[in-house]
Order: C-alpha cells, then sequence, then structure tokens
C-alpha cells in the first residue's frame, strides 16, 4: 500500500539519478555559459529545483495511473453489484477480475486488497473508500467515494447509482487520455526548443573558435551571459507552464 499518493517519495537509486541529472545539467550550464566548471557550485541550487519539479512530475504520474486503473475497479465493482454481490465481497470479486488486466504489484491491486483487509476487520466500506480516495486526491476517485457513501446511508439504488457513476468516470477518462495524447506533443515540441539556446553557444564554440571569447574572459562579457542564463532559465520555466495544463 502507499500511504499517501500526493507525496511522492524518491528510493535510493531515484535520488541518485535525479542527483547525476541535476549535476549534469548544471555542468552544462557552468561550462556552456561561463567556461567555468566552479560555476557549478553557483549553479548547485538548481539540483534542488529540478529534484522538486521532478518529484512533482512524479507524482502527478502516479495520480494519472492510479485514476486510470480505478476506471477499471469500479466497472469490475459494478459488474459484481449487477450479480447480486454484497457492497463488502463485491470488491473480492472485482479484485479477483482485475487480476486478469493487472499484477498484483499494480496499485489498484494492492489498493483493492488493502480496502479487503480493512473490510474483514469490519471496517466499513465507507469509511475504507474514505481513506482510499483522501491519500490519492484523484478528483474521480474522492466522487465517487463521496455517492458511494451517500447512496449506502440514502438506501438508494446502489447498483444503478454506481453503473451511473462508473460510466461517467469511464468517459472522462477517456476524454483526458485525449487530451493528455495532444499535449504530450507539445511537450516534445517545448524539449525541443529548450535545447537550442545551448545548441547555438555549442555550435558557435565548436565552428567558431574564438567567437564568444570576449564573452568568457572580461566582467562586462560574464555580466552579459549571466543575463543571458537568467533569461534562458526564465523562458526554460515559461514553456514548462505553457505546457503544464490540467485536465
Amino acid at each position: 500500500m502507499i500511504e499517501d499518493y500526493r507525496q511522492y517519495r524518491f528510493n535510493r537509486m531515484e535520488n541518485i539519478r535525479c542527483f547525476l541529472q541535476g549535476m549534469l545539467f548544471t555542468g552544462m550550464l557552468g561550462y556552456l555559459f561561463y567556461h567555468n566548471w566552479f560555476a557549478v557550485l553557483f549553479l548547485s541550487p538548481l539540483i534542488l529545483v529540478l529534484r522538486k519539479k521532478k518529484k512533482k512530475q512524479l507524482t502527478e504520474q502516479r495520480k494519472w495511473k492510479i485514476n486510470q486503473e480505478f476506471k477499471d475497479g469500479i466497472i469490475s465493482l459494478s459488474a459484481a453489484l449487477s450479480s447480486g454481490y454484497s457492497a463488502e465481497n463485491a470488491f473480492e470479486e472485482a479484485w479477483k477480475d482485475l487480476k486478469l488486466l493487472y499484477p498484483e504489484n499494480a496499485l489498484i491491486m494492492q489498493e483493492f486488497s488493502y480496502i479487503i483487509n480493512q473490510l474483514r476487520m469490519n471496517i466499513t466500506v465507507e469509511k475504507a473508500l474514505n481513506e482510499f480516495a483522501e491519500r490519492t486526491g484523484v478528483e474521480d476517485i474522492l466522487n465517487f467515494a463521496e455517492i458511494f457513501s451517500t447512496a449506502k446511508r440514502s438506501g438508494g439504488d446502489l447498483i444503478k447509482v454506481i453503473q451511473s457513476t462508473a460510466n461517467a468516470i469511464s468517459d472522462k477518462v477517456e476524454v483526458k487520455r485525449e487530451i493528455i495524447t495532444l499535449i504530450t506533443a507539445k511537450k516534445y515540441e517545448a524539449d525541443i526548443m529548450k535545447i537550442i539556446p545551448p545548441g547555438i553557444i555549442l555550435y558557435l564554440q565548436f565552428f567558431s573558435p574564438g567567437f564568444l571569447d570576449p564573452l568568457y574572459q572580461n566582467i562586462l562579457g560574464r555580466m552579459v551571459m549571466s543575463i543571458l542564463l537568467i533569461a534562458y532559465l526564465c523562458a526554460y520555466h515559461l514553456a514548462d507552464k505553457i505546457v503544464a495544463i490540467e485536465v
């Protein structure tokens, strides 16, 4: 079970990889803009910024993954309820159906297994679902938990409510997937645009040796390069903000 989907925790290898990527990025900027590897020390805070950015990215990816898997989970849950199982037993049947689609270490498999264990310890379905929804922070799961609790308390047609909710969430996830596919193409374009400025500097250094030397050998030149570096980092951040469209 993952404790909280809203807070991603790097494992040891991810920490090392993130640190090396940050060192590579700052080293590249230090060399291209200052021709001085000691500039990496000056730019080292960028490693923390990149680490925070990567953590946010991985958090969103994991939340999107559980959202997609949850869509299949409630479809299986709806089918189990339609077959006459109680709400408590429906989760076990849904888990068996999901086992045909996902490995046991999949997020939805772990979560449904945890919910089943909670139900066996006489914890109510509503409480188990609400706890799951709060940990994910995913809108679809929060809405489903609230609708499920309301329908169960009010004695409404639970099967019909869950079926309609499952269909609505399924349609919403499919729309999100299409939007994300479109956005991904734009993100690749933004990534290409990010490497063009350093690429131009690198091109001039290799194919026009000495052309940029005045920018590295006096205070005025270094001030100019510092301004250009700040402008590049601002543009880098702006490009990420433009393509960071929430769906």
